[in-house]
């Protein structure tokens, strides 16, 4: 009996998704784990896997169509089987056998014909004409990452240069100019849901950048005194985002106002930080949350940027783990942007821009110095927050990371 494909229920909150591509074609052959779809919801892409061996006998849901959850998107069975209406299971059921399919993170290695790629790594290896099935997939459950197809391609080009083969193009009908120079493609996916956040941010919200700087030297080595410290334990790892990020939470308990959401005309401010800590990913930006930010320790805080920076990367949030943020911080001090400026996401109504560190000719008393300058960026909502309690909150956490030792207090 054919096999109902639903849409699954990727987080609690999750009412519809959005088929991002489907990897087969109606009528091929697949097998039980392999990926067939890539589906999409709250910024969030993941796979879809066959839930049997099988024919994919028909596809519902075409590309780009968004559905609600728990609806039919396609049906595998037997070649020659035709789709019937009748499951031997739930959709509750079969939406959640779908969600652990997509969900299961244990290690695993993969046998060759279950292949397990990234969306991202798929779209690469198409462009660069790379097989996958030629991959050692290093992600979870023998998953390809981009990483894998990027050294393949790396090993492919060092064997064309090796064996000093010559590729020739042959045009095989008429090009126009508009068709060389210019590649049109729709925007979909996680681009397609910044794409609307972003213009909706700048048409519901009066948003103004106000800019600072803070001599972090004295954070720095703090930052080197503590590594020195603590070398017995190798998983503790103080990096100056984590410093920022204690230095805002303390900043937001004090400046409450600034730890707000407008909704509805109503401004609602939160004695808890729920901080949300920017992570650019390779099609896009995601925002996890740390929850009661301010019951945690430096140390905690650390731990808890990095757990969720690698579960953004390898794409393992869940819907919930980007909700309920009051505060965002976001860096592009490792791409050695100075000051710049952030946009909201509503309804916060702050958010932090980092820059990187530089070095600066600065005044110590009659002294010239060479001192470390961090560049901060402050994008507020004048509807709800004016200049000078913006500016106030601002440097609360200048005087924070200008004097290290009150943030480990």
């Amino acid at each position: 009996m054919a096999v109902e494909i639903f849409m699954p229920k990727l987080g609690m909150s999750m009412k519809e998704g959005t088929v991002v591509e489907w990897l087969k074609k109606k009528g091929d052959k697949v097998k039980k784990g392999e990926s067939i779809a890539v589906i999409s919801s709250d910024k969030i892409e993941t796979d879809i896997e066959a839930p049997q061996d099988g024919v994919l006998l028909d596809i519902l849901v075409e590309q780009d169509e968004t559905v609600e959850v728990g609806k039919v998107i396609g049906y595998i069975g037997q070649e020659g089987e035709q789709p019937d209406d009748q499951s031997n299971e739930t959709p509750q059921q079969a939406m959640q056998e779908v969600a652990v399919s997509v969900g299961t993170i244990e290690p695993y290695t993969a046998p060759r014909h279950m292949l397990r790629v990234s969306p991202a790594a798929r779209k690469l290896a198409r462009e660069a004409g790379i097989d996958l099935s030629n991959i050692s997939g290093s992600g979870p459950k023998g998953r390809i990452t981009r990483a894998d197809v990027e050294k393949a391609i790396r090993l492919k080009q060092t064997s064309l240069q090796l064996g000093n083969e010559k590729q020739t193009i042959v045009e095989t009908s008429p090009i126009t100019t508009e068709q060389k120079d210019v590649t049109v493609k729709p925007v979909t996916g996680m681009r397609k849901v910044i794409a609307a956040r972003m213009f909706a941010s700048l048409q519901q919200t009066a948003q103004l950048t106000i800019h600072m700087k803070a001599d972090v030297t004295e954070l720095l080595k703090l930052q080197g005194q503590i590594k020195e410290a603590l070398q017995d334990e190798p998983d503790v790892k103080l990096t100056i985002t984590d410093f920022i990020a204690r230095a805002t939470i303390l900043a937001l308990c004090i400046h409450k106002q600034m730890n707000s959401l407008y909704q509805d005309g109503h401004i609602h401010t939160y004695d808890s930080v729920h901080l949300g800590i920017a992570v650019a990913l390779e099609n896009g930006l995601v925002v996890p949350v740390i929850p009661y930010a301010e019951k945690l320790s430096l140390k905690e805080i650390s731990k808890k940027i990095k757990e969720l920076s690698i579960r953004a990367r390898e794409g393992k949030l869940s819907s919930e783990e980007m909700r309920g943020s009051t505060f965002t911080v976001t860096s592009l001090g490792a791409y050695g942007v100075e000051f710049f400026t952030p946009v909201l996401n509503p309804p916060e109504v702050g958010i932090l821009g980092v820059g990187t560190v530089t070095d600066m000719p600065v005044f110590v008393g009659d002294a010239i110095q060479k001192r470390k300058i961090l560049p901060l960026s402050l994008t507020f909502d004048h509807q709800v927050i004016d200049g000078a309690p913006a500016s106030q909150f601002l440097a609360t956490i200048k005087n924070y990371l200008e004097n290290p030792y009150k943030i480990l207090l």
